[in-house]
């Protein structure tokens, strides 16, 4: 199952990067929709309200694509050049890392995998807020997705649950 994962992530180091051709107001179009429907509950909980009146922005720099993130009273919006308050960057296997909770931010930030700059009242908040996401909200294939690739970037075996690194 793991050598599946690492095929797949593999298969996505020359076939993501293309992804940045994809005009700026498809990618929102789409990614607006994608974060009203997984992050509906934490919206309308106020977990995201951090980022009222502040902009968020997220670089994949291996991919060189970047999109700044706020939230309105309609939700969470994207735009490509808004003012900056806070920057994560970093390559899309660290987001992934992330995301599917194979690394913890600390870690991430602290071997400057993933590199922050900016308010760092809102770097603070942005990290409290991503520990405190319930993967259990998302879709459940969808998280099953995440967890799978995210442990084939770490070198876990997706069918050991977790608990075995590879070498």
């Amino acid at each position: 199952m793991l050598n599946l994962a690492k095929l797949v992530l593999r298969a996505g180091d020359p076939l993501l990067p293309l992804s940045r051709h994809v005009p700026f107001r498809l990618q929102r179009l789409v990614i607006e929709k994608v974060m009203s429907q997984v992050f509906a509950e934490p919206v309308a909980d106020g977990e995201f309200d951090c980022l009222r009146g502040r902009w968020l922005r997220l670089e994949v720099s291996d991919l060189g694509m970047a999109w700044n993130v706020t939230r309105t009273d309609a939700g969470l919006r994207l735009d490509r050049h808004a003012p900056t308050d806070l920057c994560i960057r970093g390559n899309w296997r660290e987001f992934l890392l992330l995301a599917s909770r194979q690394e913890d931010p600390d870690t991430l930030f602290f071997r400057r995998r993933l590199i922050i700059e900016g308010d760092t009242e809102l770097g603070l908040e942005i990290k409290n807020l991503m520990d405190s996401l319930d993967p259990d909200r998302l879709p459940p294939r969808l998280w099953q997705l995440i967890q799978w690739l995210g442990a084939g970037a770490s070198g876990i075996d997706p069918g050991q649950g977790g608990a075995q690194h590879t070498a």
